[in-house]
């Protein structure tokens, strides 16, 4: 064999080894991307409020149960549905996290455009139960449009102020993207459900404020929203009657501000460290809806303070860890995507046990991942599916214009700081005044008398 032969072959084997190596580094940074900090922060999170949920359903329903119906044979129909609802909703949870970004980011228009539809239907052809009119479909398959619309609006509005950031920089800019959020409050609110519009308004501030919207804009929209809430609260006697009841306990507590008072005494009887689980009294004759809306009271009641302080905990845990990940993501769109969809978790569960602890008005919002209701749990699963994607290192391909979504616009609020434009314009900065000190340094030093020796000699 020639030495030419030799060569190339090395070569070749070379060009093999550096290929193969650099495929294994991307399998180890891919894998330590799946494994990060922030990743096992969000899983361990979800999965032991999905646990304390299912132990805290059954023992909610289970007593209200038997006292309905006099058996055991119905004890356990709301841990099944919970348990089947739950394992779906894991099973979209890992999809998404796997390849679920750029599907749903293409998809996006076609969720909103669905989710605005299935308002309208649920106002004329919905199941109405204490009032409201707020769920589709038959029987055991109900769902509520609502808590997809509140997916469909961060996924929009985060696709949209990626796609063209300059939108954010005044207030006629964000006047589409809060047309949309306005049309979707009022068909919720006409159901109604002032609760999940709460929800929607306070994840969409929290979204805008990441994108970098002015204090000014941002102003101006709480304004409006602050008016709006205080007149639709005025001209509806129930929603009036639960304002008094905040402001003035004592006086609605045989009426309107009855529930509330019985989630206190709940919060009460429990203690530092409950009553043990099942043992609690208040969920049986005294709390309406104890396994959907106050379930934070009967935690309260049979795990004390210390249940509390955990379930305050993991969503703390839950929210740090998902603005770590909106911190660190690799592009506007996720960086936003992730900041909304955080922010409408966390602002949720703080809804429901500030209004549960007497800190707010009762709203009727559950407790994501906690509470029982098939909708709002697999939407969360959903949305923490996305999240977990995006900390594992996914991106989402835009369908149109993707130069306008790599990253263009500042993001203060998420980055922590500078823009990671200014960053690299202010290092590019330093570097070249390094190169003109440098280039200035290796000249040799002009001493006094050299121009005119020079002058001289010509």
């Amino acid at each position: 064999m020639s030495a030419r032969a030799l060569s190339l072959g090395g070569v070749f084997g070379a060009k093999v080894s550096k290929g193969s190596k650099a495929k294994s580094r991307k399998k180890k940074r891919s894998r330590a991307a799946a494994h990060s900090t922030e990743y096992n922060l969000l899983l361990t999170a979800t999965l032991c409020l999905l646990a304390l949920g299912a132990v805290m359903v059954f023992s909610a329903s289970s007593t209200t149960q038997v006292l309905k119906d006099g058996s055991l044979a119905n004890s356990t129909f709301y841990l099944k549905r919970t348990l089947m609802f739950g394992a779906v909703g894991l099973v979209a949870m890992h999809l998404a996290a796997r390849h679920g970004l750029t599907a749903i980011r293409r998809l996006t228009p076609a969720l909103l455009v669905g989710s605005m539809f299935l308002l309208l239907v649920v106002l004329v052809a919905g199941t109405s139960a204490n009032g409201a009119s707020r769920w589709l479909g038959p029987g055991s398959l109900q769902f509520q449009p609502s808590e997809l619309a509140k997916v469909a609006l961060i996924l929009y509005g985060a696709d949209l102020l990626a796609r063209e950031p300059k939108r954010v920089r005044s207030l006629q800019g964000l006047m589409p993207f809060l047309l949309v959020v306005g049309t979707a409050c009022l068909l919720i609110m006409a159901e109604p459900d002032m609760g999940t519009t709460m929800v929607i308004a306070f994840s969409v501030s929290a979204l805008l404020i990441a994108s970098g919207a002015r204090p000014a804009d941002l102003g101006k929209i709480a304004l409006c929203l602050g008016g709006l809430a205080l007149l639709l609260t005025l001209v509806e006697p129930y929603r009036m009657a639960r304002l008094t009841g905040f402001l003035n306990p004592g006086s609605e507590a045989a009426g309107a501000g009855f529930q509330a008072a019985q989630a206190k005494i709940a919060l009460g009887s429990g203690g530092f460290f409950g009553v043990g689980i099942g043992n609690g009294v208040q969920k049986a004759f005294y709390l309406p809806e104890a396994h959907t809306d106050m379930i934070s009271a009967v935690i309260g009641e049979e795990l004390g303070m210390m249940g509390i302080l955990g379930v305050v905990g993991l969503f703390a845990m839950f929210g740090y860890a998902g603005l770590r990940v909106a911190q660190k993501a690799r592009d506007r769109y996720t960086k936003l995507l992730v900041a909304g969809l955080t922010s409408m978790i966390v602002v949720q569960a703080t809804i429901n046990l500030f209004a549960v602890m007497g800190l707010a008005p009762l709203t009727g919002v559950p407790l994501p991942l906690v509470s029982y209701g098939n909708s709002s749990l697999m939407a969360t699963l959903l949305a923490v599916g996305l999240i977990l994607n995006v900390a594992r290192g996914g991106r989402a391909t835009a369908a149109a214009r993707p130069g306008r979504a790599s990253g263009a616009g500042k993001l203060r609020v998420v980055e922590g700081g500078r823009s990671p434009a200014a960053k690299r314009s202010r290092a590019n900065r330093g570097k070249s005044a390094q190169s003109r000190s440098g280039s200035g340094g290796n000249r040799r030093p002009r001493r006094a008398g050299d121009g005119r020796r020079r002058r001289a000699s010509g």
